[in-house]
């Protein structure tokens, strides 16, 4: 009689347990407002990387969904009103002075590695891939550095959770 009630305890405590685990929300999830966003250069100088007041936000769901936004600001409008007819330089403006993406968030603790897995992004380049960034939490300040571009240039970003 004791084994089957461990056995039962067992059984019971498994599934309550695995779904305590599950109703877990993301660690990082809430809303965060881009506080820097700056690239270290080869020689290690900082600067800005999206302007003097760079404006962004990411949102992160119970589950790990993400999505992020920075713009540079001080964009030219378009003279045409239509994005479809932007000039050469107001549509470099416009992809050089943003950085959009979608996808899930895997977080390593230990490690403090984010895993962006991007489902979607302005920059095409970026979808279907997998970009680990380490990163720092305090609080409500989160750190990380965005891999190398191929000019050697470290994107660096400060986010704060919005309360």
């Amino acid at each position: 009689m004791k084994l089957l009630n461990r056995m039962f305890c067992l059984f019971m405590w498994v599934p309550a347990h695995h779904a305590a685990m599950a109703a877990q929300p993301f660690p990082l999830a809430g809303t965060w407002t881009l506080v820097v966003a700056d690239r270290l250069l080869p020689d290690g100088t900082r600067v800005p990387d999206y302007g003097d007041a760079p404006a962004g936000l990411m949102m992160i769901d119970a589950d790990g969904r993400y999505t992020v936004q920075i713009y540079q600001h001080g964009r030219p409008r378009f003279a045409s009103g239509d994005k479809k007819n932007g000039t050469a330089q107001e549509l470099r403006a416009a992809v050089e002075g943003s950085s959009t993406h979608f996808g899930r968030l895997a977080i390593d603790e230990p490690s403090r590695t984010l895993t962006f897995i991007i489902e979607s992004a302005a920059f095409s380049n970026w979808e279907g891939t997998r970009q680990e960034r380490r990163y720092e939490l305090n609080g409500d300040e989160l750190r990380y550095r965005v891999p190398a571009r191929p000019d050697g240039q470290v994107p660096l970003s400060v986010w704060r959770r919005l309360r």
